[in-house]
């Protein structure tokens, strides 16, 4: 979405500060601050930096996250979602990284999720890449799949990688773990 920026005076902004900063949080609006007729700096809501996340959510997935010994990387996308990073590794030593993107939207909206050492031809997977993760991707439920309940299907998902890779079947949806 395009911003409509306005000039603001930085002494316009030191009188009012409260009700200039509840313009640019409730009602969107965004402005460049001069100071001495010079260009200083600038007022956007937090939405056009971060991505349409509850706050409160993230901070409650990376609490449970933590709760059960995970300690992802963080960081943001330059499309501004949110990727939860985690090292692991396969059966048989190789490294690798899960990422989980948080999507805008989310929770009402389902992760993407990606391994990097996954090669082409694995089955499985959406056209650009992301793991197809049975229970998430086709029957993700906001109020109950979280970022760990995604990682578990993730490992999942490598488990039945590695069974692929070793005699040519992919096990069973049934064989998947109940969250």
């Amino acid at each position: 979405m395009p911003l409509d920026f306005g000039l603001l005076s930085m002494t316009e902004l030191r009188t009012r500060p409260g009700e200039i900063l509840d313009r640019v949080a409730d009602k969107g609006e965004a402005f460049i601050i001069e100071r001495s007729g010079q260009r200083k700096a600038c007022l956007v809501p937090l939405s056009v930096l971060l991505p349409d996340i509850s706050p409160a959510r993230i901070a409650d997935e990376i609490q449970q996250l933590v709760g059960q010994g995970e300690e992802p990387s963080t960081s943001f996308t330059e499309e501004k979602e949110l990727s939860f990073r985690f090292p692991s590794k396969l059966e048989d030593g190789t490294s690798l990284e899960i990422t989980v993107l948080l999507p805008h939207g989310y929770p009402n909206n389902c992760p993407r999720v990606y391994a990097n050492t996954i090669g082409e031809g694995a089955p499985h997977r959406w056209a650009d890449g992301a793991l197809c993760l049975y229970g998430v991707m086709t029957g993700w439920n906001p109020g109950k799949h979280t970022v760990l309940s995604t990682l578990k299907l993730a490992r999942q998902w490598l488990h039945n990688y590695e069974a692929w890779r070793k005699d040519g079947q992919w096990p069973k949806q049934e064989e998947l773990p109940n969250e």
